[in-house]
Parts: structure tokens; sequence; C-alpha cells
């Protein structure tokens, strides 16, 4: 008897095979950079050991077990509180003295999977060596162990990398039949809200997810549906505010260091000069160059006088001084190419301590993608731009050409979506948080980027099938 399995069952099959024995039998994960305590506490899990050494409880080792504390969200809000949440529960219940992270990651796995399952399912086509490369490049990109090895974390990019693929595979699922369902449009706006609410940073491309969501409107005229679209869009629209507004003071504080002393005034020719123009007093040019968290500055970070003037200014003082200062803001630009390349921070161990592997050591299994964007990929701004330029290009040839049909205008119209959605995860943590940890604060940019890189290759693998007449499948 022939078995026959559907394409996207396959890509869940392949997905089982990436990630079971990366994290959960042989599990790698992500070490503490001292950001996951405020995560922890809305699932109630706590560190096993109080008494731990600094050393063995940041950067260099990864932790699969954690003890049980009280529930609190500590004033910070996330969607990723959702999800560390059901697993504080679900942990409880399987063993009530200790947390495995691993249910974490099972949850994370479980959305990420049906992620993939959804893009295999409304973009495959009836060519053999076109759905071989969607499969080929879903598992090489998007298995890597430079995006998976953060579900073995409390690191926010997990959530981030799965609502990006769930939101955009769901973006592009909606046009697909002449009437989609309702069910289908809720998940799309759900997630969507899920990922705007990931982080601060994500917070700006809500706006750009909310005038997309607003273009399906077109796709029924019933009022059920219309129905739908606005009660969702203003749904997400409040979730973007609330980013915004409930951000704590005190993070508001610290990106707002970040973005001038060591952004504008990082590498700066003249930071008296640019502190007169943000309205700031001179005598801050001392710490020029100086980040939130070194212990070495003239004048402290929380000093009253810093956290008063900080206070006279926002982001928009900032994003106004780069519009005055193009040559400045390409300057950031260039430097954030060159950390753009890197899927995950290296300077975080992979393993638990009882691996026996050294203080710090990274993981390279199934790391092909990550590896070869590191190291081969140039990490110029001239690349990014033309990469994006030729995408877009394309991409406006094809709804001149395709214009006509509203399920292909809004397909293309969501690839267009997704590129604007890079190009803020590329400038957002410049004006943001300055050249803090850019390589992290990049994390978006880079799953856009892969995106799109993998909505390139199958644009051309189509077009030489097509013209080749090579075989097709069932």
């Amino acid at each position: 008897m022939k078995i026959r399995i559907r394409l996207e069952w396959l890509a869940v099959i392949v997905a089982a095979a990436v990630l079971l024995p990366l994290l959960f039998f042989s599990p790698v994960g992500v070490a503490n950079n001292g950001d996951f305590y405020r995560i922890m506490l809305a699932g109630g899990i706590d560190f096993t050991d109080p008494g731990e050494s600094y050393r063995d409880k940041y950067f260099g080792y990864f932790h699969r077990l954690y003890h049980y504390g009280p529930f609190s969200a500590d004033r910070y809000i996330s969607s990723q509180i959702i999800p560390v949440f059901i697993a504080g529960i679900i942990g409880r219940a399987v063993n009530s003295q200790t947390f495995d992270i691993r249910i974490l990651s099972l949850l994370y796995s479980v959305l990420y999977v049906a992620a993939l399952y959804i893009i295999v399912k409304f973009n495959k086509q009836r060519s053999i060596v076109f759905n071989t490369v969607l499969i080929a490049g879903l598992a090489l990109v998007f298995l890597d162990i430079g995006y998976i090895a953060y579900f073995n974390s409390f690191f926010g990019e997990a959530v981030t990398v799965i609502f990006m693929l769930l939101t955009f595979g769901l973006a592009l699922a909606l046009p697909h039949s002449d009437k989609p369902s309702v069910w289908l449009l809720t998940a799309f706006y759900l997630s969507a809200v899920c990922l705007v609410g990931t982080k601060l940073q994500n917070a700006p491309i809500g706006l750009l997810l909310l005038l997309l969501g607003l273009r399906y409107w077109k796709l029924r005229a019933d009022r059920a549906w219309r129905w739908t679209v606005g009660i969702w869009s203003a749904v997400l629209l409040l979730a973007t505010v609330t980013m915004y507004a409930a951000a704590p003071s005190g993070l508001k504080h610290i990106n707002l260091y970040q973005t001038v002393f060591f952004g504008v005034l990082k590498d700066s020719p003249d930071p008296a000069a640019d502190l007169r123009e943000l309205g700031l007093p001179e005598a801050f040019k001392v710490n020029a160059g100086t980040n939130f968290f070194q212990k070495d500055t003239v004048i402290k970070q929380n000093d009253p006088c810093i956290l008063a003037a900080l206070e006279g200014i926002s982001h928009k003082d900032v994003l106004l001084y780069y519009a005055k200062h193009p040559d400045r803001f390409l300057q950031k630009l260039k430097r954030a190419a060159k950390n753009g390349m890197s899927i995950r921070p290296l300077y975080l161990g992979s393993y638990e301590k009882e691996a026996g592997k050294p203080y710090g050591a990274v993981s390279y299994a199934y790391s092909t993608w990550s590896t070869f964007k590191l190291k081969v990929m140039p990490n110029k701004l001239w690349f990014i731009a033309a990469f994006a330029a030729a995408y877009l290009a394309v991409l406006a040839a094809e709804y001149a050409r395709r214009g006509r049909s509203v399920q292909q205008r809004l397909y293309l119209e969501a690839l267009f979506v997704l590129a604007l959605v890079g190009m803020c995860g590329f400038t957002v943590p410049l004006v943001g948080d300055g050249e803090a940890d850019l390589g992290k604060h990049l994390f978006l940019f880079n799953v856009c980027f892969d995106m799109m890189m993998v909505v390139s290759v199958l644009y051309v693998v189509r077009i030489i099938v097509k013209k080749a007449g090579l075989p097709r499948g069932a």
C-alpha cells in the first residue's frame, strides 16, 4: 500500500526531527544575561539555588531546572508572560518541586511547528522542485539552532520569531481563497497582537500590521467579516498604544540614556554641541560613549540631574536630531549592519554546567545557516540596502503585473509589509536604545531578513520551474 503524506505534515515531521534532539533529548539553550528574572516571575518560577555564584548563574551556562516562587508580573508588560504563566501552571502539575524549562520549550515548539505547517499548507505549489526547496529552505533557516535555542530560555526572542512566522504565515493564508474563514482572520489578529506585545521595541510594527489587517476588509463583504476586521483592528491599535503607555518609567529612562549617551554621543566629534541641540546640559559630555550599566561613569546614570534632564526630552527629539544630521544616522546604520548578521549572542553559553563543557561554550549543532550568515554574508550596509532594493523592485513589478486580482494584491502587500517590518527592526533599536547590545536588538531584523531571503529563493525557483517545465506533483 502506498502511503501519501501531505507536504505540510512532512514539514511537521522534519521540524520534530530537529527540535526533539536539540531541545529535549540532549537539550541546549541560551544562558541568562540578567534579563530572565522579570519574565520568570510571571510563571511563578525562581532560581534553584539562591546561593549560586554569579559566574555560574549568568552568561556561561544554560539552566534547565528551576524552583517555584510567587507569581508576579513585576509591572512588566509582555505577551511572553502568557506562555510562561501557562508553563508554570503545567510545571506544578508535573512536578510540584522542580520546574523543567523544557515544558516552556514544548509550548513554544507547538506554536512554531503550527506556524511552519500554515506556511507550507498555503504556499505549496504543484511542483516537486518548488515544494522540495520550500521544505528545505524553512528547515535550513528557521530550524537553525540560532533560533530554536532561545526556546530553552526566558528571552523574548523566542516569542518574536514564533509570532513573526505565525503572523505572516496567516497573512499569506488569508488571500488564498475567495472566502477565507473568520477564524483564520481572528488567528491573524491574535498572532499580530502577541507579536506587537512581545517587547517595547516591537510596538511600532503594530501600525504596519494594522494597515495590513484593514486591507483584508476587501476579501469579504458580509457583516460578520467586516465587524471582525473592525473590532480586531481596534484591539491591535490598543495593544500598540498600551505597549508605549505601560512601559515602566525605569525602562524608559534606561533606553533614553542609551539612546543619547551610547547612541548620539558615541563617537561624536562634538558631544557638547549635540547635547545643546538635544536641549541637555553640556556638562553631560563627560558621559559621552557610556552605557547605562557601566560602573566607571563620571556622572552616575541615575543621578537626579540626569534623571530630570532626560525627562525633558523623548525619542522623538532623537529622531529629529538624526533627521537634521543624516550623516550621523548613516554612521549608525553602518554600525548596525556590522552587527546585523548574527542571529544569536555568542557570548552566552549553550550547555548546562553538568554537560562538562567549558564555561560559555556554544553549540554549533544544526547551525549551517547562522554560521553562513555570520561568516560569509557581507555585514555591510550596501549589501542589506541592495538586497532590500532588489526585493522591493521585484515586488513592485509583480504588483503591477498581477494588480487585477484582489487576492494576489493582498498576498504581495503582506510581503511588502514584511519588508517594512524588517526596516523598523533595523532602525528602531538605534533610535530606541543606541548601540547597546546591537547584535541582540537586531533580532527582529534578522527574522525579517531571513524570511525575505527564503521568499526570494522560492520566487527564483518558481520562475525556473515554469521556464524549464520541470516535473509537477499531484
